[in-house]
């Protein structure tokens, strides 16, 4: 099956399209899992245990794990959501040339899609384009401020860099694989978007802790997808979910403070949903 047939069961499964980040900050991991052999893969299981009910696909960023410990985190993280029948997006934003991209589209042995930066071209993500298992998300609109640095510059034609991004990723979906991001902090050119690229499914950050526009990110963000039988595409929340449970005013108890991400992820899930 291909990452898209796979993912669009899974949202039927689930009856969701929330992607829950799983970003384990070091420096804001509770006591609970302080003590384990792996920190980040123990704090990773319990938001896992406590989510997997309302996700519709796990999406770790390569940052939280670039260390010795980490990657054996990641693989172990990797595992089990796929235990629990849930596909996994490593947030990476990988491409290089030659041997370079290659060897980093080897992460795609173990992650189920990637996220892709388009600034080298199309050779720089041609072996991840070539999985045709595989999905490829290409940065198109982010949700950081700074992303209009360049992301809105005007090109020749008229059109702006992002729509550029967008037009050509519809070029490079010979394998029905490709995802845009496009950020849900900016819901106009998220229908522009759209209207470029009817069929790419976008993968929607920006919804949980920068405060998107989920109607806009369920609106444009899904799309009828030839290897699917539901409408397909992610919204988004990493810190919202698995650091829900700092909000209590008091010390949370571990059953307490992971029950707290499952409440978050069910929210979101349920808030998504009105607009499907």
């Amino acid at each position: 099956m291909s990452f898209f047939e796979t993912l669009a069961d899974r949202i039927e499964t689930a009856d969701s399209v929330v992607s829950v980040g799983l970003d384990p900050d070091p420096s804001r991991l509770p006591e609970f899992v302080a003590d384990a052999d792996l920190p980040r893969w123990a704090f990773n299981r319990r938001i896992i245990d406590a989510t997997h009910e309302h996700a519709a696909c796990y999406k770790p960023n390569a940052a939280f794990y670039e260390d010795a410990d980490g990657w054996r985190a990641l693989r172990e993280t990797i595992a089990y959501a796929h235990g629990k029948g849930v596909p996994v997006l490593l947030d990476a934003k990988r491409a290089d040339i030659g041997n370079t991209t290659r060897r980093y589209a080897e992460a795609l042995d173990e992650a189920d899609a990637i996220t892709v930066n388009p600034y080298m071209g199309r050779d720089s993500l041609q072996p991840f384009l070539d999985r045709a298992d595989k999905g490829v998300f290409v940065l198109c609109r982010t949700s950081n401020p700074g992303g209009s640095d360049l992301q809105d510059l005007e090109l020749a034609s008229g059109e702006p860099l992002y729509e550029r991004v967008a037009a050509l990723a519809d070029v490079w979906n010979g394998n029905a694989n490709v995802g845009l991001v496009v950020g849900a902090t900016a819901p106009e050119e998220l229908a522009q978007i759209r209207e470029i690229v009817p069929r790419i499914p976008f993968l929607v950050p920006g919804v949980g802790a920068q405060g998107g526009d989920a109607e806009a990110a369920v609106e444009h963000g899904l799309a009828e997808h030839p290897d699917a039988a539901v409408d397909v595409g992610l919204v988004n929340s990493s810190r919202g979910i698995i650091f829900a449970g700092e909000e209590s005013s008091r010390p949370a108890e571990e059953a307490t403070y992971f029950g707290a991400a499952g409440d978050s992820a069910k929210r979101l899930k349920k808030r998504l949903n009105q607009y499907r």
